[in-house]
């Protein structure tokens, strides 16, 4: 203890230094978190606007679909499996769907687009579709009328309430075709799906292939996308691999796993550089602190303080400037990152449209999960404890005699 009070009066005595040595760990650690909470947040951002799109966070198939999407490829509803698997720690939803391709067709226009059966009520808990309505009203369990996306509305002249002619190859090459009024125009923030998605109830989905109770996919939501591996994994032990296969939305958007690798790899470079500078920064600053004080050191020596006690203080005084400055700079920078976690930065302009273009939603989001923040902390800490080496090694090595006269 007296130790530790000796280190907290001495990092007072020359408050400039201090303050000095205090702020470039301030600094650090505020940019640091601030920064990484910025890059996880808009990964997670960019991920749940797959997922919740399109996706889900894990897809069941019949083994060998993801190769040829084709009606043939799809496989008898089970409710087991799906009761089985909605009782996995973890999972969330369980969509059941319908997946095929047909010529969508109204007055003399026609263009190939994706028909997703689906349950409405389920879908709507996963993807919110609801909310993407823009003209006319949602699905419901009873209807049969179709969601259009908007660019797709467009290029055939639908509006609410015109009939949508679809037509295509059913289960078994059966002939697909059938009549359906429009219910709702919806807008998909992916361009290409915007172009082409039409959404219909499942049971009239399976009507319309002559499929019966057949299914293309299991999408699976799932609470914690952290757990991501662990439900695959889950998942993979309760069927059998001989008839289904496990994908998750990494292997199905393998382009999008990969831009978010490239660019994390990338931030990463720039917050090496960054612990670099305040490295340099804490160390310069520490060699300037024991220099000034090499003659103080001798002569606590020569009175007879022991160096290990000495080093102690010193440790102490080092550690407490560390702490100083990551708790203040975690200070500082948790309100901005609450703020924009609720309030996300809009991108606007070229860079806007190019967000856009992707799918995702113009905006840089904030994450305020703890595990991004306690390892930009532990690192600053880390760092600090490095330059401590150099006055540790000083005072075991020091001359009294020398240290006085110099």
């Amino acid at each position: 203890m007296n130790s530790f009070k000796i280190a907290r009066r001495n990092i007072w005595r020359n408050k400039r230094r201090t303050i000095i040595t205090a702020a470039s760990i301030f600094f650090a650690v505020f940019f640091a978190v601030v920064m990484r909470s910025m890059q996880t947040g808009t990964y997670a951002e960019m991920i749940k606007n797959v997922v919740s799109s399109y996706t889900g966070h894990i897809q069941i198939h019949k083994k060998g679909y993801w190769n040829d999407k084709i009606i043939n490829n799809t496989f008898p509803e089970n409710a087991k499996l799906e009761k089985t698997v909605a009782e996995i720690p973890g999972v969330e939803k369980v969509i059941p769907r319908l997946e095929s391709f047909a010529l969508a067709s109204f007055d003399e226009q026609t263009k190939g687009s994706i028909v997703i059966g689906t349950d409405p009520e389920k879908e709507n808990n996963m993807t919110k579709l609801a909310d993407k309505v823009v003209s006319g009203n949602y699905l419901s369990n009873t209807n049969k009328g179709v969601l259009v996306a908007e660019k797709l509305a467009s290029f055939l002249k639908l509006k609410v309430g015109d009939t949508l002619v679809l037509m295509g190859q059913g289960y078994h090459a059966a002939t697909a075709a059938g009549k359906y009024p429009v219910k709702g125009i919806i807008h998909l923030n992916a361009p290409d799906l915007n172009n082409k998605m039409v959404y219909i109830n499942l049971s009239e989905a399976q009507d319309l292939y002559s499929a019966p109770n057949m299914l293309s996919s299991l999408s699976i939501l799932i609470k914690n996308s952290d757990d991501l591996e662990s439900v695959k994994t889950a998942v993979t032990d309760i069927i059998n691999p001989e008839k289904f296969e496990v994908m998750t939305w990494k292997e199905i958007t393998p382009e999008l796993n990969q831009a978010i690798e490239s660019d994390n790899v990338s931030g990463q470079f720039m917050l090496g550089i960054l612990y670099m500078i305040v490295g340099f920064g804490v160390f310069g600053t520490i060699v300037m602190m024991t220099s000034e004080r090499k003659k103080e050191f001798g002569v606590i020596i020569a009175l007879g303080m022991k160096k290990i006690k000495l080093a102690t203080i010193i440790f102490y005084e080092t550690l407490l400037l560390g702490l100083v400055g990551i708790f203040t700079g975690l200070a500082a920078s948790l309100p901005i990152i609450f703020y924009f976690s609720k309030n996300p930065i809009p991108i606007t302009g070229d860079a806007g449209k190019a967000y856009e273009s992707f799918g995702f939603d113009p905006i840089l989001a904030f994450s305020t999960h703890l595990h991004f923040m306690i390892s930009q902390i532990l690192i600053v800490f880390f760092i600090v404890l490095i330059a401590y080496i150099y006055p540790l090694n000083n005072i075991l090595k020091i001359d009294p005699v020398k240290s006085m006269r110099n």
